[in-house]
């Protein structure tokens, strides 16, 4: 078995940019038009932007990134190829978004998901997520999203 990398990666590089894609082929029969905040490519590309890649060989096989938001970071595009799911990439992606905020001086790190995806929700919570209120730009009444936040650092 191939060594796993983790690495700063660039959404638009092909093989990242075909995982942005596939994952949003996975949401977008989930929710409504309204209930799907995807960012575009480009928008990941911004310097507030920090976006991740696992590698195994010239294969990506899982995504996520963050938005560093005046006060917190917002964890993005979470997603493992169905291929390496139970290897503990969207675990360890999440520790180098946790890593990075902190590094970025964000001392708090906030999501919004969806109410149709149990793996996703069980996998925040283990992490130490709890749920909050929206923030930023979401929508406070829409019954589809579910809005986490965690504490990091000591």
């Amino acid at each position: 078995m191939s060594t796993i990398l983790i690495t700063i990666a660039d959404p638009a590089h092909q093989p990242v940019k075909a995982m942005v894609e596939e994952l949003d082929q996975y949401l977008l029969p989930l929710y409504p038009a309204e209930s799907n905040h995807l960012l575009d490519i480009e928008t990941l590309r911004q310097p507030e932007m920090r976006f991740f890649a696992a590698f195994r060989g010239e294969d990506v096989i899982a995504i996520g990134g963050c938005w560093l938001h005046d006060g917190y970071a917002e964890v993005k595009r979470i997603y493992v190829t169905p291929a390496a799911r139970g290897l503990g990439l969207a675990k360890q992606i999440m520790q180098r978004i946790e890593e990075e905020a902190i590094i970025s001086g964000r001392m708090i790190a906030r999501l919004e998901t969806g109410i149709h995806q149990p793996e996703s929700l069980g996998l925040y919570r283990r992490l130490g997520f709890v749920e909050c209120g929206a923030f930023g730009d979401y929508p406070a009444d829409d019954p589809n999203s579910v809005f986490m936040e965690k504490r990091l650092g000591p």
